[in-house]
């Protein structure tokens, strides 16, 4: 073969894989490779090395892509190929970013960063942006990943690179989706629709269309969703992307629990998990034993819920422990440690010190059940009121304020929070970001469990907005609040009937489970600013206190409830006559 005829079969590579065509791609590489014009190039060999990466890659296969890209690297750092190299790492990242494995996908996405920006690659540098975008997307930090990923719009946009600025809106409108703005969401992801549609992009298009699939279900609009994520489906079936169809599989079954179709709903969950432990997928394994605990729970069988539940936690934990491994070593002990946290804690806790700590994050008839030895703790309650609080405003300071003061601002709010619940007999569950969950009538029996609730709530309200937080001086300059917006709170609150247990393979974790959550948790995303959100059934149970004024908000439509009717809970105000 001539050097342009070869050049031309390379070529023909690339044409497969952006048309998704995988199979064609795969064959005539691996033929270009027993070539004996193309054994003599190394430059042509790390380049078909790269590109059968980006095949296996595209099949989900990902331990051949690694194999294939590891060979290309080799030969380009051989030969000195800056570009190949940088092109090598940077997919190297996009490996270790499926697999979850976030510490090690940062590190390489970086180091091609370097290279690329040494060279001038614009098109390599706006790549490399983006995937640092998507690790951070995926470690929930939110204004990182949009900076990441309008850095890397920008260059593609000066360079004219339509799949490039594709994926860059796609990914913009998967954190505004997050971030629950849904309309812009929407309009992101059309934006890059139209451009995937028409560059021919299926890998794209199926994409952009089960993100559209996951807004209608965020928005209850489950036809519409199940129909984006069968149109996606298809795609992903047609062009072998087996991470597509395991993630479309799932989303579809989650969907179908809302419609209480449960028997499709467990047929779609099973195949996608059959799938996603094919391939190793351990983020979308660990989102099914989430739905597979929400589908249990819709069944009534609250003690599969709980096992399926738990599953998930160890999962997720196992995934975000391993962001946090920079060496080998750190890995391999943090592993052998994951397998033995459990006795090691247990045996711990026989000393007074570690007994301090256990009483300290559990409550205290739990942990004396731990330290006891109780292996399985899943309880039951017929009746208990749920409050959650956020922080309205707090999310943004994340990009502004220093590390040690932003977590010693929200320790102090949360530690005001703490007295109070726990001054009304309340009990502390979580902090989940800038969110809280308390619970009363769980741990500590409490006949007035609801009356001790809404009187919590009302402290809470009146408290936080005379709060003055001061910072020590140690903690560096605090320029920064001349542009913090005030922080807010809202509130929300259920009563009703839960699951309790303890869960987590690396520390214990004390959760609750069951309908009362979930709307307490509605009612809290429902609510406003300084408001105390509660539900009917909350309200009715507190009609009788003259201490409250229950103001009628009107029916609202609940995600998985239908339309409720809500009220506001304010502290009713006394006067006095002479």
């Amino acid at each position: 073969m001539t050097p342009e005829e070869i050049q031309l079969e390379i070529e023909k590579i690339g044409t497969y894989i952006s048309q998704s065509k995988n199979k064609e791609a795969k064959e005539l590489a691996l033929h270009l490779l027993t070539v004996s014009e193309v054994k003599d190039s190394p430059n042509n060999v790390a380049f078909i090395l790269n590109k059968l990466g980006n095949v296996y890659f595209n099949l989900s296969e990902f331990s051949k892509a690694i194999e294939y890209f590891h060979q290309a690297l080799v030969i380009n750092e051989e030969i000195g190929n800056k570009n190949g190299i940088a092109a090598n790492l940077g997919n190297i990242g996009n490996v270790y970013q499926n697999l979850s494995e976030y510490s090690k996908a940062i590190e390489y996405h970086q180091q091609a960063l370097v290279i690329y920006e040494e060279i001038g690659n614009k098109q390599g540098i706006a790549s490399n942006l983006g995937n640092i975008g998507i690790v951070y997307h995926n470690l929930s930090e939110y204004s990182k990943a949009i900076e990441y990923y309008q850095k890397s719009l920008v260059i593609n946009e000066e360079i004219g690179n339509k799949s490039g600025i594709a994926n860059n809106l796609g990914n913009i409108g998967n954190v505004y989706k997050n971030l629950s703005e849904y309309s812009k969401a929407i309009e992101y992801y059309q934006q890059s629709l139209v451009i995937n549609e028409e560059i021919g992009n299926k890998e794209g298009i199926a994409r952009n269309l089960g993100n559209i699939g996951n807004v209608y279900f965020d928005l209850s609009e489950n036809s519409k969703a199940i129909e984006y994520h069968q149109q996606s489906l298809v795609i992903n079936e047609e062009i072998g992307n087996k991470n597509g169809i395991a993630t479309n599989l799932g989303n579809i079954g989650g969907t179908y629990i809302d419609f209480y179709d449960f028997e499709k709903a467990n047929e779609f969950l099973c195949k996608s998990k059959q799938i996603a432990e094919e391939i190793e997928a351990k983020e979308i394994l660990f989102n099914l034993d989430l739905s597979f605990s929400k589908l249990s729970e819709k069944q009534g069988n609250f003690q599969s819920a709980l096992e399926y539940y738990k599953k998930y936690i160890e999962l997720k934990d196992e995934i975000l422990s391993e962001v946090t491994k920079k060496k080998a070593v750190q890995f391999d002990q943090a592993r052998k440690l994951e397998e033995d946290e459990k006795a090691r804690q247990l045996k711990l806790a026989r000393f007074q010190e570690q007994e301090k700590l256990l009483y300290n994050i559990l409550p205290i008839k739990i942990a004396n059940r731990i330290l006891k030895q109780e292996t399985f703790i899943a309880d039951h309650f017929e009746s208990v009121s749920v409050l959650f609080m956020d922080l309205v405003g707090f999310t943004p300071l994340s990009s502004i304020a220093p590390p040690k003061q932003l977590v010693y601002l929200l320790d102090t709010i949360f530690a005001k929070a703490d007295e109070i619940v726990e001054s009304n007999g309340l009990e502390k569950i979580k902090t989940i970001g800038d969110g809280y969950m308390a619970v009363a009538n769980v741990t500590t029996t409490l006949e007035n469990h609801q009356f001790a609730t809404a009187k919590a709530a009302i402290e809470l309200i009146e408290t936080m907005k005379d709060l003055v937080v001061t910072f020590p001086e140690e903690l560096g300059s605090t320029e920064w609040t001349k542009d913090m917006n005030d922080i807010e709170i809202r509130i929300g609150i259920h009563t009703g009937e839960v699951v309790a247990g303890v869960i987590g393979k690396n520390k214990f974790t004390f959760d609750l489970w069951g309908d009362a959550v979930n709307v307490s948790s509605r009612m809290e995303s429902h609510s406003e600013p300084w408001k105390i959100h509660i539900s009917e059934k909350f309200a009715n149970s507190i009609s009788q206190y003259p201490e409250f004024k229950l103001m009628p908000r009107g029916e609202i439509n609940i995600k998985g409830k239908g339309n409720m009717q809500t009220y506001w809970l304010e502290k009713a105000n006394f006067s006095t006559k002479e």
